[in-house]
């Protein structure tokens, strides 16, 4: 039997667009992945999520918005999608155990914070490591971090990071920037920012939480070490879009290209969140995005419900 709509997604607006639906009588399923909750569940403290004064952990938030979707009912496969058919009427969608299909579909799959890869740093996520200034840069109030990136990324993090903290030393692998000249010229300009030209991060220092940071020389070899509160990692997202790849139109970075607010490339197929958004990459931007797509699919399906 074919669902209504199937969510491929659990963050925030894989489970918004499930709330909205499911209050919307479409019953839809979820296809939560075995890594359900998406990047909040690397978050601790989230200060930014309205309604929450006091602040919350971010796996906290998301078991919340989980328990609002069961509330009405939601559905959910905690299993990971191998591949799609959009070709199809109805749209097929093959999970590790199973295939399903779906008259419509949401892809809210989100986007992935590109890591350095060093040992140390997976141990200290959330511990003085992040890779979002904005979710966590008050964190860091008056004291020192780095900016680990030379892109528009990093130094719109640095932009932020220099109205809170104490010193933002920017570490770059190259001698030059890559990002556009206003932003460039935005964060030379500040006082409490410097740069490491010419480094990469070796490894990073403490036990349980950052102390500082090993650096290495891209032409001499040489070691240092610099004193840190933090470290923010800002080398780019990789869309979770691999498995989309000849089904819908991506841009060259691998995000969904958007046709008109949630629309696709493929009718009767919708996204929402950070598999889209490379500007803004924010719980509650994903969160209105899931509640936008939840409406289009009912919409669609009020419209064309007769031949679909």
């Amino acid at each position: 039997m074919s669902e209504k709509l199937i969510i491929i997604g659990s963050g925030p607006a894989g489970l918004t667009a499930a709330i909205y639906a499911s209050r919307g009588g479409l019953n839809p399923l979820v296809i939560a992945g075995r890594e359900a909750g998406g990047q909040l569940m690397l978050t601790t403290d989230v200060d930014d999520f309205p309604g929450f004064p006091q602040g919350i952990l971010g796996p906290d938030l998301m078991g919340n918005i989980k328990k609002q979707a069961d509330k009405f009912n939601t559905k959910f496969v905690n299993e990971d999608v191998v591949n799609v058919d959009f070709s199809k009427i109805p749209k097929a969608i093959t999970t590790e155990s199973q295939t399903l299909s779906a008259k419509t579909v949401i892809v809210a799959t989100g986007a992935s914070a590109i890591w350095l890869g060093i040992p140390s740093e997976q141990r200290l996520i959330g511990k003085g490591i992040s890779s979002c200034a904005v979710c966590d840069g008050f964190f860091f109030k008056d004291k020192n971090v780095i900016v680990v990136g030379g892109g528009d990324t990093a130094m719109r993090a640095v932009a932020y990071l220099s109205k809170l903290c104490k010193q933002v030393t920017v570490v770059h692998r190259r001698d030059a920037l890559r990002a556009q000249f206003a932003l460039q010229e935005l964060v030379k300009s500040k006082n409490n920012v410097n740069f490491i030209w010419n480094c990469e991060v070796e490894e990073i220092l403490g036990q349980d939480k950052v102390t500082g940071v090993k650096l290495k020389n891209t032409q001499t070899g040489k070691i240092s070490q610099l004193q840190i509160d933090g470290a923010f990692i800002a080398i780019g997202h990789k869309p979770n879009t691999d498995f989309l790849k000849g089904q819908l139109e991506l841009d060259e970075k691998g995000y969904v290209v958007l046709k008109n607010e949630t629309h696709t490339s493929v009718e009767g197929v919708f996204v929402a969140g950070d598999v889209a958004d490379y500007h803004y990459r924010q719980a509650v931007t994903a969160a209105g995005a899931g509640c936008k797509a939840a409406f289009d699919v009912e919409e669609y399906l009020e419209k064309y419900h007769q031949t679909v």
